[in-house]
């Protein structure tokens, strides 16, 4: 049963990529702690004036897409430097013991609360952001780690 759970959430990860990949309006990197290593496909899809979906697919130690929907709060000194905090799930296959078969299946909510500048003549975004996350499956838990930076670019 698991290994079917398993190649369910492999699916719906990358159809979710594709759809990522396609349509984003912002399209980058993170490096930093991310719900299943230290790298992710970071991509923004605008959703209104002051909102927007902040979408990841990370790997490292497994497979993870998170979903956050976040708040501009803009501008914080000038048109290009914008604050922004968001909330969203995430769902992650993470491969905890290296030397072991044993695979988590992770499910739980982010929270989302960053800086981030955007150049005025060339297409980059770059952020910095905090996320902590609370793990409701495989097992409860509060992570308070999730610095991360945010290297973006801006299709216009």
């Amino acid at each position: 049963m698991k290994k079917r759970l398993q190649k369910i959430v492999l699916t719906v990860v990358l159809a979710f990529a594709g759809m990522f990949i396609g349509n984003a309006q912002e399209l980058g990197v993170r490096f930093g702690d991310v719900s299943a290593g230290n790298i992710a496909i970071d991509g923004i899809f605008s959703t209104g004036d002051f909102n927007r979906l902040h979408a990841d697919l990370s790997f490292g130690d497994g497979v993870a897409a998170d979903l956050l929907w976040d708040f501009l709060y803009r501008p914080l000194a000038d048109e290009a430097f914008n604050w922004y905090m968001g909330v969203g799930p995430y769902l992650a296959i993470v491969d905890e013991d290296s030397y072991d078969d044993d695979t988590d299946f992770n499910l739980g909510a982010a929270f989302e609360i960053g800086l981030e500048y955007r150049f005025v003549n060339i297409p980059v975004a770059l952020g910095l952001d905090y996320r902590p996350s609370l793990e409701v499956l495989d097992e409860t838990s509060l992570h308070w780690g999730g610095f991360g930076l945010n290297v973006r670019y801006v299709f216009e």
